[in-house]
């Protein structure tokens, strides 16, 4: 363990704020890993002398960055894209040990790093702007794209270290510098991935603060963070709860937001799907990383003629699920990030029963040597109706609520009819069917997929969704324009100074 501390950059105890110097004057925080309950490493938190620090020096280190042209950005990006290929494995290994995903998991997100420096990298050369035919003669109108500010990027524990990646690198290509409050929930990895930009700043002479970081409650640091008028872009990933919150105060100072919230994300199974590739899909979109991903699968919306045998194979692959130690090869779910997730997902199974649901699978805690810590427990299978209370909630757990149905217009209404809008998947080999899914009278969700699970985003494609999701959209397709202030320029080279909509002003 303390060798893969060591390796990171961090120490026993770490200070947890940084804007081109490393301070911590708050309180301690321990890093407690879900695997087992223990203390990997402290952190010192960011008070709040420590935030107007960085705030301020975060913000020089900008009026600096927008002026840089941004294929050389693009360069600095590269080569954080390098330095993490270096430390995949450890920086991965990290990620297992402080929010207990398995080990592929934990490389795969760091791969999503690298990858979205990839991407950041060929669109420092492609932040176009568009020129406009102009009506008056003699002139030329267009509109560019400058550097916005700092960006604030506020990350959830489920995620710890991707989620920065995909605001960052973006925002850095273009021009942008960043503070990022990560979870308390995952302090450590935050300030390895900090350490890293750090270092590759220094050795390309570039004010590392561009990258700067506070670790703090959101009582001290959060508050005035979403608050600060010199952060015009916050984006925040988590609940819709939190969501709600930080729309409202940025919103107030008219700052602008990324919202990533909560989803409620459904797969519709239609009887001509191919079962086969659809188990597989659902194991994994409700499963994989113990149900805590945003775009876990939560709903199963079946065709009554199918779901006697989808039902029976899925709890049969269910019973197969090797559940223990994230770091075991062989291990396919580790434990929930903390008690509180187990008691939460306890207390929805006690109201989906009370609502008339029923648990066909799974639901249980789990204890023992091979369980320590209260972390752990077995993926639940149940039924339910669509209007349960409990099913229209995101509960941050592996629980599958399979819903039946007759009709495809009965289906797609029940997948609507939730709050959240943000992954969604069909499984049809009907191609109208497969349309309509995709189409405007289809899915309400910002993702919308055919015959692949609701989980699993590539970064190429805007991640985001609508409703109580919040409507943001973070890493690919032309996602990088809301890190930007779009400008309108209108240039005259003639002699004369006709006006727009042919108005006559005086002789």
């Amino acid at each position: 363990m303390n060798r893969l501390l060591k390796s990171l950059g961090l120490e026993e105890t770490s200070p947890g704020a940084f804007g081109g110097e490393w301070l911590g004057g708050g309180d301690v925080l321990e890093s407690v890993s879900p695997i087992d309950g223990a203390v990997l490493a402290r952190v010192r938190q960011a008070s709040v002398d420590d935030y107007e620090r960085v705030v301020a020096r975060a913000h020089e280190a900008f009026r600096r960055w927008r002026t840089v042209p941004a294929p050389v950005r693009g360069d600095l990006i590269r080569r954080l894209g390098h330095a993490l290929r270096e430390v995949k494995q450890e920086l991965g290994e990290l990620v297992t040990l402080e929010n207990g995903k398995i080990r592929a998991e934990g490389e795969g997100e760091v791969q999503e790093m690298i990858d979205i420096c990839d991407f950041a990298v060929g669109l420092s050369r492609q932040l176009y702007g568009l020129t406009m035919a102009s009506e008056r003669p003699a002139h030329r109108m267009m509109e560019q794209w400058h550097p916005l500010g700092v960006v604030g990027i506020i990350s959830a524990f489920n995620f710890p270290v991707a989620v920065w990646s995909w605001n960052a690198a973006i925002a850095a290509v273009c021009g942008d510098a960043s503070l990022w409050k990560p979870s308390s929930k995952t302090p450590l990895t935050a300030i390895a991935c900090t350490r890293i930009a750090e270092r590759v700043c220094r050795d390309g002479g570039v004010d590392p603060a561009i990258f700067s970081l506070v670790i703090g409650k959101g009582s001290t640091v959060g508050e005035r963070l979403i608050g600060d008028n010199r952060i015009p872009l916050v984006s925040a990933t988590g609940s819709c709860r939190m969501g709600y919150h930080v729309g409202e105060v940025v919103g107030r100072r008219l700052g602008r937001t990324i919202l990533e919230l909560g989803g409620n994300n459904a797969i519709i199974v239609a009887p001509s799907a191919d079962l086969d590739l659809a188990l597989r899909a659902i194991v994994f979109g409700a499963v994989g990383t113990a149900g805590q991903r945003c775009t876990s699968t939560r709903r199963l919306i079946v065709h009554e003629s199918i779901l006697p045998v989808l039902t029976e194979r899925l709890v049969n692959a269910y019973k197969q699920v090797r559940i223990g130690d994230p770091l075991e090869p062989n291990t396919l779910m580790g434990p929930l990030i903390d008690v509180d997730a187990v008691e939460a997902m306890m207390k929805a199974i006690e109201r989906l029963k009370q609502e008339g649901g029923r648990v066909l699978y799974g639901g249980e805690r789990l204890s023992g040597p091979n369980y320590p810590g209260g972390r752990y427990v077995t993926p639940c299978i149940a039924t339910a109706r669509n209007d349960f209370r409990i099913v229209q909630e995101e509960t941050f757990a592996p629980i599958l609520y399979l819903i039946g149905y007759s009709t495809f217009e009965q289906a797609l209404a029940y997948h609507n009819d939730v709050p959240q809008g943000l992954s969604s998947a069909i499984f049809t080999n009907d191609v109208r069917e497969a349309e309509l899914f995709v189409s405007c009278s289809g899915s309400d969700c910002g993702i919308a997929n055919v015959n692949i699970g609701t989980s699993g985003a590539e970064i190429g494609g805007a991640f985001g969704g609508e409703k109580e999701t919040g409507g943001g959209r973070e890493s690919g397709s032309d996602s990088w324009k809301a890190y930007m202030r779009r400008q309108t320029n209108t240039v005259n080279y003639s002699r004369e100074l006709p006006l727009a909509q042919g108005i006559k002003f005086g002789d």
